[in-house]
């Protein structure tokens, strides 16, 4: 394993373990998924460069495209669950209290 896919892996791992053990509110959880995503697109746009092939590939531009829906789905969530519940934590958004 190159030093170049160390770093994208434990950058991709950092942000599933902040993810796991940092859940107090909404917005740490969006940034969380939002590295994991940026790592994704980072690694997946050096995939070619490191396997020397010639040809474009349109997969970071796809998953682009899906985390930048993502992140503006996980915002409307935020705004949405700040105007109902009064903030942002998550332990204040359980489903069964309804």
């Amino acid at each position: 394993m190159s030093a170049l896919q160390l770093s994208f892996f434990s950058a991709f791992t950092l942000s599933g373990l902040g993810l796991a053990f940092h859940r107090t509110h909404l917005v740490s959880a969006l940034l969380c998924l939002e590295s994991m995503m940026l790592s994704m697109y980072v690694a997946l746009s050096m995939w070619p460069i490191h396997t020397q092939t010639t040809s474009a590939t349109l997969l970071p531009l796809l998953m682009l495209a899906f985390s930048a829906c993502e992140a503006a789905t996980g915002l409307a969530l935020l705004v949405a669950s700040t105007r109902t519940h009064g903030s942002d934590h998550l332990h204040n958004l359980n489903l069964l209290q309804c």
